[in-house]
């Protein structure tokens, strides 16, 4: 039997590393040693993986020694320096930052639409989506294999996580500062009540934000771009039109989205449906007489991006209007980590 591969989770004692070793405990035991990498100030915490303590070690080029595949949940800055030292001391780099994801000759990869290209890695690298584009593109790219997607007009549904744990924190404190107000109300102006806007550019509580990223060419945000150009790189659709608006809600955690893709051949709603029922990834619910649809709040901590209220475009017959959720701590970010070193996992020990 082939020894099991070695494995380092850099960004182990963040946001996305704890739900990341939440993820290897609950899947498939692939791995060898799992080494926990974090900054020097965590090093030496203890943390379980697979019921099993293990101690932190700082980040180093020696600590990637011995180690078959590094996943990194760390900043854009850290992943951009540190990936390619991993890489030359190895390891099969899988990054979650944004640091290489347009790099041409660095692949985009969702192991459900485009698996093929975790061999096409010549830096040693393979960049995981933003959280946004994958939270859609399970979906999407089951319907594209079938009917070749020409066209996609995106509104996003974005939870406060996305913005990291002073996302998190400061929903939860603005809820708190207008719980039992008349805020929002004609008796009341919810900016009277919130006194924190966090990293938000207006109260989130009981409120919606049309802007999540930062500000990039002619208006559009990181966030709008992302859905843009990571959509095409996935797809290997270098042309396809696409047109996203992101919108920051009032949700802890699961991204949304209303999507309108337009194909180059005509789909039915129920050949649809059944494309999407059997699609490996996906979770349909969708029964709207029966008022049977996903929500942030079915999606929350589960691993499928689910979708409902498919239906036909009623002024393009070759277009269909849904609606996607996606946790974007799971699929939208560890989950499709690990699913991707998994498949390196199978080249390891082939």
């Amino acid at each position: 039997m082939s020894k099991k591969p070695s494995l380092a989770v850099v960004g182990a004692t963040g946001a996305v590393g704890t739900v990341m070793l939440s993820i290897l405990s609950e899947r498939k035991d692939v791995w060898g040693e799992i080494r926990l990498i974090a900054s020097a100030r965590s090093a030496g915490k203890k943390l379980m993986c697979r019921g099993e303590e293990l101690t932190v070690v700082a980040l180093s080029p020696e600590a990637f020694d011995g180690i078959d595949v590094a996943m990194f949940d760390v900043p854009d800055e850290v992943s951009a320096e540190w990936g390619p030292i991993a890489a030359s001391r190895g390891a099969v780099v899988v990054d979650n930052s944004g640091a290489f994801r347009m790099d041409a000759d660095i692949p985009l990869v969702v192991p459900e639409v485009n698996p093929e290209q975790t061999k096409n890695r010549p830096r040693g690298i393979i960049s995981n989506p933003n959280c946004t584009t994958l939270s859609m593109i399970v979906a999407l790219g089951a319907l594209h294999k079938e009917y070749g997607l020409k066209e996609l007009v995106v509104s996003s549904y974005q939870a406060a996580s996305g913005a990291g744990q002073s996302g998190i924190d400061a929903l939860v404190a603005q809820i708190s500062q207008v719980a039992g107000t008349e805020a929002g109300t004609n008796a009341g102006d919810v900016h009277n009540f919130v006194k924190d806007l966090g990293p938000f550019p207006a109260p989130l509580a009981l409120n919606v934000i049309p802007w999540a990223g930062s500000l990039k060419a002619d208006g559009y945000s990181s966030e709008e771009l992302k859905v843009r150009n990571e959509s095409r790189k996935i797809l290997g659709l270098p042309n396809l039109k696409v047109s996203a608006t992101c919108v920051r809600v009032p949700v802890i955690t699961t991204h949304s989205l209303t999507v309108h893709a337009v194909f180059e051949k005509e789909p039915s709603r129920k050949a649809a449906q059944d494309i999407l029922q059997n699609a490996a990834g996906v979770k349909l619910v969708d029964d709207p007489e029966n008022h049977k649809f996903p929500t942030p709040a079915d999606a929350v901590g589960t691993d499928p991006t689910w979708v409902g209220r498919v239906r036909k475009s009623i002024d393009d017959p070759m277009a269909l209007e849904m609606f996607v959720c996606g946790d974007n701590l799971r699929k939208g970010a560890a989950l499709n980590t690990a699913q991707i070193a998994e498949l390196l996992a199978v080249e390891f020990t082939a």
